[in-house]
């Protein structure tokens, strides 16, 4: 039976780079998973919940204004690490602009060796985007593992809300072996400890009992 090494301590994440290509990225080593959403879909405030700081991943007021892949370490261990994508849907900019986040964010999906997973960030109203499907489509031709938080389920009375949860996993059943989903509230502090599981399950592996 598998078990994980230890739980890491997701409270002890801090800032430590921005890169704006996979070029000038952190050294391709150890383990890092990457969050990717949609804008305006809570990511950020999602990474924030995550590790009880309210401004670790900065929540703009201009959605799709961050154009950089920034890199958080848990706490001083550089070998591990949280990782915000950059996310574009709403942003204000030429469609020259919005093809090249597409390119980097490719390249960094298909190259990146030390990338375990993505957690990929929808809001539970509007799941699925045309952002979410390519996001879906890049891991599935590298065979990357991905978690679907289904955001702002506070947004929605339970019963909607498990209905909108199984209709996603209904819409990703030939996705089912690279794909994990469940609802998240940053509001209500609502599946933390699910998302931790998932992260460290990503980050440190299993061993062996």
């Amino acid at each position: 039976m598998a078990r994980l090494n230890s739980r890491l301590n997701y409270q002890t994440a801090r800032f430590l780079i921005s890169a704006p290509t996979l070029a000038k990225c952190p050294a391709d080593d150890g383990a890092e998973v990457a969050f990717a959403g949609r804008s305006n879909a809570g990511k950020s405030s999602a990474i924030n919940t995550l590790t009880r700081q309210n401004a670790l991943a900065r929540i703009s007021k201009t959605p799709g204004r961050t154009q950089l892949i920034n890199f958080f370490s848990l706490g001083d261990n550089l070998d591990r690490r949280l990782v915000d994508l950059p996310g574009y849907g709403y942003a204000k900019v030429p469609e020259s602009v919005k093809l090249e986040w597409q390119r980097h964010l490719s390249d960094y999906l298909q190259r990146r060796a030390s990338l375990k997973g993505l957690v990929l960030v929808m809001d539970v109203r509007h799941p699925l985007s045309e952002f979410d499907q390519t996001m879906l489509g890049w891991a599935d031709a590298q065979e990357m593992p991905v978690h679907i938080l289904l955001t702002k389920a506070d947004k929605l009375k339970r019963g909607p809300a498990a209905s909108a949860l199984q209709q996603v996993r209904s819409r990703l059943r030939e996705w089912e072996d690279l794909v994990s989903i469940q609802l998240f509230s940053s509001l209500k502090g609502q599946g933390i400890e699910e998302l931790e599981a998932r992260l460290d399950a990503w980050l440190l592996g299993p061993t062996e009992a």
